[in-house]
């Protein structure tokens, strides 16, 4: 009965806390989640803490979820787990990272034709692998949609030290792409 329930109504039963409901949720929404939550925190195991803590925030909030149309209590839970992560970096209070990457480089844009030739995990890895404020404006901008200006909201900073950072992170990862690049030429 609940793997049919369309989100309204499961929903509706999570606000009754019915465990069957809250169970279907998790299995409905767990993996997403997770997925989510490691692009932005980058380690395995505290992105499967902030996927638990967004699900168990989610169904002590679910009275609050006003749904508005297909897809919105993902939506609505996607929300919280980006601010829970957000959170958690803001709380590290950021890696340092050098500063000596500048915005304008030299490093040409990988083709589309290189691109397909990277495994997907590869690059997954890669943005993991970046500092934590340049991963956060990466996943918020190129990944998330959001603007710079919301971006600058979020984490406390300027628009345009969100766009600075982004270059930084594209820089940053365009190095990464070319030298994997030369390494398979060999």
């Amino acid at each position: 009965m609940y793997k049919e329930l369309d989100e309204q109504a499961l929903a509706r039963y999570c606000s009754q806390r019915d465990r069957m409901a809250e169970d279907e949720l998790y299995r409905r929404y767990a993996v997403k989640v997770d997925m989510l939550c490691r692009r932005y925190v980058g380690d395995e195991e505290e992105a499967k803490d902030l996927m638990l803590e967004t699900l168990i925030q989610a169904l002590d909030k679910i009275g609050t979820y006003k749904y508005s149309g297909k897809g919105s209590l993902y939506g609505w839970i996607r929300r919280i787990a980006i601010n829970k992560a957000i959170n958690q970096i803001k709380r590290r209070r950021w890696k340092m990272v050098p500063m000596d990457l500048w915005i304008h480089d030299n490093i040409p844009e990988p083709t589309e034709e290189e691109m397909v030739t990277i495994p997907s995990e590869k690059i997954r890895g890669w943005i993991a692998g970046l500092p934590d404020l340049r991963r956060a404006v990466f996943n918020l901008y190129c990944i998330d949609g959001y603007s710079h200006r919301e971006i600058g909201e979020m984490l406390g900073i300027s628009e345009n030290g969100s766009t600075s950072i982004l270059a930084k992170a594209r820089k940053q990862l365009k190095g990464m792409i070319k030298e994997y690049l030369k390494e398979q030429e060999i």
